[in-house]
C-alpha cells in the first residue's frame, strides 16, 4: 500500500523532481486532462469528482507517510487542480497553455480564499482543496478570456 500511495501522491514520481515539483506535477497531469476531455461531460464530471476524492485520500495518507505537512513531493493535488482548470474546455494547444498558466498563477498567488484554506484546512482535504479552487478560478478566467476573444 505504501508504494501505491507514493506512486500516486508523487504522480508517478514527478514530485521527486527537485526544482518546481508542483509545476512538473501539473504538466504530468496534462495527459489525464486530455483523456477527460474525450469523455461525455457527465462522465467527465463523475471522473473529476472521483479523482478529487481519490486525491484527498491519497494526499492524506502521503502526508502521514512522509511525516511532513503538505510535502512538496505530493503533487497529486496539482494534477487534480489542472484537471479542474481544463474541465469542459476545448482541448487544444492555446487553451492548454492558457489554462496551465492561469492555474499555476492562481496556485502560486493564492487569492482569497485559497490562502486561508491552505493554512487552516488540515491534511489531505487542505492539500487538495486549495488546488481545486485555484483550478476553478483558472477555469472561470479561461472561459472569460475565450468569450471575450
Amino acid at each position: 500500500m505504501k508504494r501505491f500511495i507514493v506512486l500516486l501522491s508523487s504522480w508517478f514520481y514527478t514530485g521527486y523532481i527537485p526544482l518546481a515539483p508542483g509545476t512538473f506535477g501539473s504538466l504530468a497531469g496534462v495527459p489525464l486532462c486530455y483523456l477527460v476531455s474525450r469523455l461525455h461531460p457527465f462522465f467527465g464530471l463523475v471522473f473529476v469528482g472521483g479523482f478529487v476524492s481519490l486525491s484527498i485520500w491519497v494526499a492524506d495518507r502521503a502526508e502521514t507517510l512522509f511525516q511532513e505537512k503538505d510535502s512538496s513531493t505530493i503533487v497529486i493535488d496539482e494534477v487534480a487542480g489542472i484537471t479542474v482548470s481544463l474541465f469542459l474546455i476545448p482541448f487544444n494547444l492555446v487553451q492548454l497553455v492558457l489554462g496551465f498558466l492561469l492555474f499555476r498563477g492562481f496556485d502560486i498567488l493564492k487569492p482569497f480564499p485559497i490562502r486561508l484554506i491552505d493554512s487552516r484546512v488540515p491534511a489531505g482535504l487542505g492539500i487538495v482543496l486549495d488546488d481545486v479552487i485555484a483550478g476553478l478560478y483558472a477555469n472561470i478566467a479561461l472561459r472569460a478570456i475565450l468569450l471575450s476573444s
